[in-house]
Formats: C-alpha cells, structure tokens, sequence
C-alpha cells in the first residue's frame, strides 16, 4: 500500500492525540465512568486508531510512529476489556436519591408480595377485632391491660392533655423509635435465612397488629384521630418495614434458587450489594419516620388540627410514591454509572 506519509500524520494525528488524552483522563481518574457517548466515541477512536497502525505497519522507516501507535493501541484495548472491577467512590446523595430507588424498582415483585403479606395480616386482625371483642386482648395483652385499650379514653385523653409529655425528651423518644423500627426493619432482611418464610411470619404479624388496632378505632368512630395519629409517621414507617420485607424474601429467594443454575454463594455475591442498598435506604427512611413521630405524630388536636397532620402524611405519601418510582423510564436504559471503558 502506497500513501503519502506526511499527509497521513497530519490528517490523522488529531484523533491520536483524542484518544490519548482520553486514556491519560482514565489513567488519572481511575473511578471515573464515560458516559454512553464518551463510551461510543472511544470506541470509534480505538478502532480508528488500530487501523492507522495497520496501515504503517510496512513501514520500516518510521519505527517511532509505529511503537506510538502499537502503545496507543494497546492501552485502548486494556481499557475497554478490563475485566477487574472499578473501585466507586461513596457519594451519599447519589446513592440514596437515585441507587436506592433503582434497587427497589429492580426488586419491585418482592416488595408486592411482601405488601400483599401485610394486606393479609391486616385483614385477618381487622376481622378478629370485628369478631371477637377478645382478640385485641389476646394479641396484644400489653398494650390493652390498661384504659389505652378503649379507644374512646385514649382519644379524650389524648385532647385534653395540657402538659407535653415529651417536653424535653423528644430527641431522646425519637431515637428509641428509631432504633426499635431499624430493629424490627433487620430482622425482616435477617429473616430471609429461614429461606423466608420468617419473613412471611414477620410481615403477616405486622400487618394483624395494624389491621386489629385501625379497626378497633374506626369501630369506636376514631378514626379521624387515627388518620392523624399514625399518617404523618405511618406513610414511611410501613413502607420501609414493606421494602426490608422485600429484601428478606429476596434473600429467601436466592436460598431456595429455584430456576437458577448459579451456585448458592454467586448469587449471595450478586445479591448482596442490593441487600445492602434497600436496608440502607430503610434506615434512612425510619430516621426520618421517628422524628416525625416524635415531634408531630404525638400532637392532637387542639394542638395541631388532625386536618394538618393528615394534609402532611398525604404529602409525604405522594412524594414517596414519586421518589420511588421516578426514573422508570430510564431503568432500561443504561445510566452513566452503568457505561465504562
């Protein structure tokens, strides 16, 4: 092949020089992920490049250009086939506000069994307090042994109290609710070892114990009171306990491994980062639904009109059910973090 040399440099050199200073930006920023156009446009340069360097390879005279292109080439084609995996730097706000709802959207069947679960404990509890004026007490002895049991003194007691009784304790409220909700969120996920079906147990049991007490108040004719006691807290407390459930079926899953030809500890290894996000992302949620707690949920009315604690707990519902659901349409396609050299 005959070319004119001088004119192939100059025609050539700025992709070259391109695709060298991408790989020097990839030399120096090891953790950084390209972009899908970057990605596509390395690409072309690569083969672009691989090309020149067929092209001159018969060229004795010019043994300083062809080791320039050899190098080029090769540390291109490390790059795009490396096969060890990039350490990521930890950016909180992207991980929560984006890698944790894209888990949960991936994972999203788990989180409809373990709500379909729950749906299922409330009725049963619903049904049983309906039935059987007994059953609270059997359930929950404790919490019943006393006048909290009836409704109608728990309510009239609650508006006419005129001393805070958290006063100076709501930091201190706020982290017990925490802790016991973080709690009671692990041992879902933990649960999952039992092939899940502590989990199930867990989530039935969670739900009973919702369903019996929202009945109890709504037959007493409480259930404005009951909308403003448990909304504010309640529309990300249950939720978050919903998505650990998720995790701890999903776990049950990976155990059983039914239609799944990997071996037991590969899919614990793939499963694990998820586990890790979606529990992650619970706590963050609970930390949030225990100060709420503490510092609204507990104020009734006259204090704070039920309308205003009701207006809140829908608006956190809404916003959760965006943040949540947001991205969808991008999940198929492949995101930034996804697209490597």
């Amino acid at each position: 092949m005959i070319i004119d040399l001088p004119r192939f440099i100059a025609t050539e050199r700025p992709s070259w020089t391109e695709l060298e200073k991408t790989l020097d930006r990839l030399q120096a920023e090891p953790n950084r992920a390209l972009a899908l156009d970057e990605a596509k446009r390395f690409h072309f340069l690569y083969q672009k490049v691989s090309a020149d360097l067929g092209r001159i390879a018969t060229f004795a005279s010019e043994p300083e250009l062809r080791r320039y292109l050899e190098a080029l080439t090769a540390r291109a084609y490390g790059e795009i086939h490396e096969t060890r995996e990039r350490a990521r730097s930890f950016r909180p706000a992207h991980w929560f506000f984006a890698e944790f709802p894209r888990v949960f959207r991936k994972h999203v069947g788990a989180f409809y069994v373990s709500t379909i679960i729950t749906l299922a404990g409330v009725i049963f509890g619903g049904l049983a307090v309906m039935l059987d004026d007994e059953a609270k007490e059997a359930v929950l002895p404790a919490m019943f042994a006393n006048h909290m049991g009836d409704p109608a003194k728990r309510v009239a007691m609650e508006e006419k109290a005129k001393k805070d009784r958290y006063s100076d304790k709501h930091s201190m409220f706020a982290s017990q609710l925490m802790t016991n909700n973080i709690g009671v969120s692990i041992k879902a996920l933990a649960l999952g070892m039992t092939f899940g079906v502590g989990t199930i147990i867990l989530l039935f049991y969670n739900g009973v114990i919702l369903g019996l007490v929202g009945i109890d108040y709504i037959l007493a004719g409480q259930g404005v009171f009951l909308a403003g006691w448990l909304l504010p807290h309640g529309v990300i407390e249950i939720p978050a306990i919903l998505i650990a459930g998720q995790g701890g079926l999903m776990l049950g899953k990976a155990l059983i491994g039914h239609g799944d030809r990997m071996p037991l500890t590969a899919r614990l290894r793939a499963l694990g980062p998820d586990l890790a996000t979606l529990i992650g992302g619970v706590a963050v949620m609970l930390v949030w639904a225990g100060f709420v707690e503490s510092f609204l949920s507990q104020y009734h009315q006259p204090v704070i009109p039920y309308w205003v604690k009701i207006t809140f707990g829908c608006v956190e519902l809404a916003v959760l059910v965006w943040f949540l659901g947001s991205g969808r349409r991008k999940d198929s396609a492949p995101s930034d973090a996804e697209v490597g050299a």
